[in-house]
């Protein structure tokens, strides 16, 4: 009786599957092409008219949820879109500068002489929100500036106090005469800063990364303020020039 029964139902199976149509005949005629274009690893066997899907992958994030989005750990980019930015006019982009801070005057040309040698005078500029106090040939990095390339010139419009060996100046709260001039030599990101969060006994942990958009400016020049002469210092005397002239001294 069991020989019996497990043949009956096995005659029953291949009686359903030889039954069972492809679901490309199912559906309309107008999507079996789009299915033989869209899901080519079907394998549909000829001899039971049966259709082998492939295994798919699932993935547990979910768009709606916030929690899932920083569990993910990926980098967010909650800048500006580029599209954005294109659609200012030049107005609006000048302005915008002069709000942070600078001035482009355009890109550097290769006639131009403007890195010079260092000058005994100091400057602290603002941009932005932060400050920095810088001379002729130092180098300084700020959050990324808009609306400027690399090699690009600029004018540090917001100019705090100005000072050399002989004068200081202190602006309430600018000096509108003075200026800083720049050079824009790179866009570049700072060290990953890796944020955490964690709540006790919830099972809730979040770890995500972020780095800061930078530009690296090199000053070369500061005006407003009078500077004095380069005077080159004399070499130091060596030995054998200092017997030379004790040996002189004594004969005289």
């Amino acid at each position: 009786m069991a020989n019996r029964r497990c043949f009956q139902t096995l005659a029953r199976c291949l009686r359903s599957i030889r039954t069972l149509t492809p679901i490309s005949e199912c559906l309309a005629p107008y999507t079996a092409p789009a299915l033989s274009q869209t899901l080519p690893n079907y394998i549909f066997l000829n001899k039971f008219k049966v259709y082998q899907v492939p295994a798919r992958s699932f993935c547990s994030r979910h768009s709606e949820s916030e929690d899932d989005d920083y569990e993910s750990g990926e980098e967010e980019d909650y800048g500006e879109n580029e599209e954005d930015i294109a659609d200012l006019s030049a107005e609006e982009k000048v302005k915008e500068a002069t709000e942070i801070g600078y001035t482009v005057l355009g890109p550097l040309q290769k006639s131009d002489r403007v890195f010079k040698l260092y000058e005994p005078v100091f400057a602290v500029v603002q941009i932005g929100s932060h400050q920095f106090k810088v001379s002729n040939g130092d180098t300084i990095y700020t959050e990324r500036l808009k609306h400027c390339d690399i090699n690009d010139k600029l004018v540090l419009n917001k100019v705090l106090m100005l000072g050399s060996q002989a004068q200081t100046i202190i602006g309430r709260p600018v000096l509108p005469e003075a200026a800083v001039h720049a050079v824009v030599e790179e866009h570049a990101l700072d060290a990953k800063v890796i944020i955490f969060k964690k709540k006790r006994r919830k099972n809730y942990r979040r770890t995500k990364g972020h780095r800061q958009e930078l530009t690296k400016l090199r000053i070369t020049d500061i005006q407003g303020i009078e500077k004095p002469e380069n005077t080159m210092p004399l070499p130091p005397q060596t030995k054998e020039k200092e017997k030379a002239e004790k040996k002189v001294a004594m004969e005289a």
